[in-house]
């Protein structure tokens, strides 16, 4: 048996090599429905093999429920490498690969997601998300915001005819796709982690630069000028420059 994400399209694959193994529909809106028919048919001896649409199945999907339930019952999981659209465009991103963090999808309500940039602000590595065209511009935007100056990279449609790989600070990209309007295709999106910069100034000198800047500028400006220079994230700094305007002079 052979549990697909969607019998339609695996059937095409099937067509092409002549395979004629009976398929079975496993997605997430019927896993749990599913699961429970794919056990028993392991426990009486009989083999499954899961397949998604595109990728590797397990990444980004519900196929680990089901891995987890074969394993607890005793069956062998055989795992056959596939594509990866994670993997394939960290490889080409430039990007530092050594230690990477994959995420799936950011929320998609703007809160929740804030919250969640803010929770992998720390991350000591490149950080991988899956993102949908519609919603990449204002991503882009929380995470210039909430992160400050570091490298990405958008990576469209990878393997396909109409690959496309995007680098830049993470504001220019913000700003390229707020003009441009959301691009076609299936979306990567990967950010570099954080910059030494960051950690070369002290927070008296962070103060320092925020107040003389603010001598010149209104608080957003002396945010966005010091962010610039210093990689701090730019929230960060727009609050701490509220602060510092609150107290006066030094």
């Amino acid at each position: 048996m052979i549990a697909c994400e969607d019998t339609r399209t695996t059937a095409r694959l099937l067509k092409a090599h002549g395979i004629d193994t009976p398929t079975t529909a496993y997605h997430e809106h019927n896993a749990p429905r599913a699961r429970p028919g794919l056990l028993r048919r392991l426990a009486g001896g009989g083999r499954v093999a899961l397949v998604s649409d595109a990728g590797t199945p397990l990444i980004s999907d519900p196929g680990y429920k089901l891995v987890r339930e074969a394993v607890d019952a005793g069956h062998a999981v055989v795992p056959v490498p596939g594509p990866s659209a994670p993997i394939a465009a960290l490889c080409a991103s430039g990007l530092p690969t050594d230690r990477f963090y994959f995420y799936g999808f950011l929320p998609a309500k703007k809160q929740a997601r804030r919250r969640a940039i803010e929770e992998l602000a720390a991350v000591p590595a490149t950080c991988v998300f899956f993102e949908s065209a519609r919603r990449l511009a204002a991503t882009l935007a929380d995470l210039a915001d909430l992160l400050g100056t570091r490298d990405a990279v958008i990576a469209r449609e990878v393997t396909k005819l109409y690959e496309e790989f995007r680098r830049g600070s993470l504001a220019d990209l913000a700003a390229a796709l707020a003009a441009e309007g959301p691009p076609r295709g299936e979306v990567v999106l990967l950010v570099g982690p954080p910059t030494d910069a960051a950690e070369e100034f002290s927070d008296a000198e962070i103060d320092r630069l925020l107040r003389q800047a603010l001598a010149e500028g209104g608080t957003r400006d002396a945010a966005r000028l010091v962010a610039e220079r210093t990689g701090r994230p730019r929230r960060a700094l727009y609050e701490r420059a509220v602060a510092l305007k609150d107290e006066g002079p030094a």
